[in-house]
């Protein structure tokens, strides 16, 4: 199984469509607690749909299990705890959803975790990606950034 991973931060439409459609991904999995902020420009929820099936011939699903809750994300983003805190927290909270058991792996086989960070390293599609792997094993994890 492949697994992609992309954040859309500092992206233009045309890079972050071109580096989705390059990719050979069937779908993106939204894994953003909110994606109808206007901050998220391009990647507002409805403009995305239509852009990926239009643009990139993709389909587009939200799963909301998979992002932080509201007070996790915002004690990170207020600083109020370290990357490494918010880290341990999330791990806990995949494990405490069982998000290995939801009815997903079908849906992730050759997907797109989307995110807002530009890059992986301090965001949690990575955190997702990489505990899918540890629980069903063979996935290979691809950062498009």
């Amino acid at each position: 199984m492949r697994l992609y991973t992309l954040g859309f931060t500092r992206k233009s439409a045309e890079s972050f469509f071109e580096l989705l459609r390059g990719s050979g991904a069937a779908r993106v999995i939204d894994v953003r607690l909110n994606n109808v902020s206007q901050l998220a420009g391009f990647t507002k929820r409805d403009d995305l749909a239509y852009f990926l099936r239009e643009v990139c011939g993709m389909d587009y699903e939200h799963k909301p299990d998979l992002a932080p809750t509201p007070e996790l994300l915002k004690a990170y983003r207020d600083g109020r705890i370290s990357w490494d805190d918010y880290e341990a927290r999330f791990l806990g909270l995949m494990a405490e959803r069982r998000i290995e058991d939801l009815p997903i792996q079908a849906l992730m086989d050759n997907a797109c975790l989307l995110c807002s960070e530009e890059t992986p390293d301090q965001c949690h599609r990575r955190l997702v990606a990489e505990y899918l792997q540890g629980k069903w094993g063979d996935i290979e994890i691809i950062h498009l950034d």
